[in-house]
């Protein structure tokens, strides 16, 4: 067993581990660590706890010390020189005439690298662009491209359902999403009502399937034949939170159908009815829809 802490830093909402080593921190502080990046500035989300070997991903290292008021001032004066040093990139993208999008510069707290996030299409040749910006500002320079949700991360703001993103706020890390999980969850199979910010599937899609895969295991479907207390019929609706059946029965010789909703206990499944649309497609789609459903489906959502 160790003692582990959780720190956050500023370009995104995963949580590392580091070993506090002799400092005494708590959660809310400040530290100072150093990584892959270089020297960065974090918080403390989680506090010092015991964490078994096999549950860390290696190496954890050990921070290099709470931060002081100069890191802070440090840190600070960082984050007011990105601006300006994203001004300059985009300036040196157009000078290069490089088909890519800037998203965010972000300093080393020892300022000895500037990284520059950007997106694009492909892969972009920015040899040339990494002479120029280390001619400008006189230090390391490292471009990286990110996927189009981690720009959403980076650019941080409100999703659809009125709060702060996931992703940037407690997701750790981007989990699979697919069309399945929206089917299963009879939603619309809009790509407007399914996509988010990033223009791939909403992350929140997972967080309720396994739910609704336990709740659907044993329903029949919408077109299939169930015995009722009342008769063989047809089910029109189901409801899948409530585990309630709408089917309709219609009585010998007559046309009128009685529409009667019942407790999945209280039905068998006769028949399945093959081929039948699912309900959440019967919304008509317009071909620009169904081309954004299919590109969804190729990304992986």
């Amino acid at each position: 067993m160790i003692t582990i802490i959780g720190v956050r830093f500023r370009h995104g909402g995963k949580v590392y581990s580091f070993q506090p080593g002799p400092y005494e921190v708590q959660k809310g502080d400040y530290v100072v660590v150093e990584t892959a990046r270089g020297v960065e500035y974090g918080q403390v989300i989680h506090g010092p706890r015991l964490a078994a070997d096999e549950d860390i991903v290696p190496p954890v290292r050990t921070i290099l010390r709470k931060a002081t008021e100069q890191d802070k001032e440090a840190n600070r004066r960082n984050i007011s020189m990105e601006k300006s040093a994203m001004d300059i990139c985009r300036e040196k993208i157009e000078k290069h005439g490089l088909e890519m999008k800037l998203v965010g510069a972000e300093y080393t707290l020892d300022g000895n690298k500037i990284l520059f996030y950007f997106t694009a299409d492909g892969r972009v040749d920015f040899r040339e662009l990494v002479k120029d910006l280390a001619s400008v500002f006189r230090t390391r320079i490292e471009l990286r491209q990110i996927g189009v949700r981690d720009e959403a991360r980076a650019c941080a703001s409100i999703g659809i359902c009125g709060r702060p993103f996931c992703c940037q706020t407690f997701l750790p890390d981007f989990i699979p999403v697919s069309i399945k999980m929206a089917k299963d969850q009879n939603l619309s199979l809009n790509p407007t009502k399914i996509s988010g910010t990033c223009g791939r599937l909403m992350c929140c899609l997972k967080y309720e399937e396994n739910t609704y895969e336990e709740l659907t295991r044993n329903l029949p479907s919408e077109g299939d034949l169930v015995e009722t207390p009342d008769g063989v019929g047809e089910v029109l609706h189901v409801n899948i939170l409530r585990q309630l059946l709408k089917v309709g029965i219609r009585e010998d010789d007559k046309d009128d159908v009685e529409i009667t909703e019942y407790p999945t206990d209280q039905v068998r499944i006769v028949r399945r009815r093959r081929g039948r649309a699912h309900s959440n497609e019967e919304e008509p789609m317009d071909s620009e829809a169904k081309r954004e459903l299919r590109e969804l489906e190729r990304n992986g959502g």
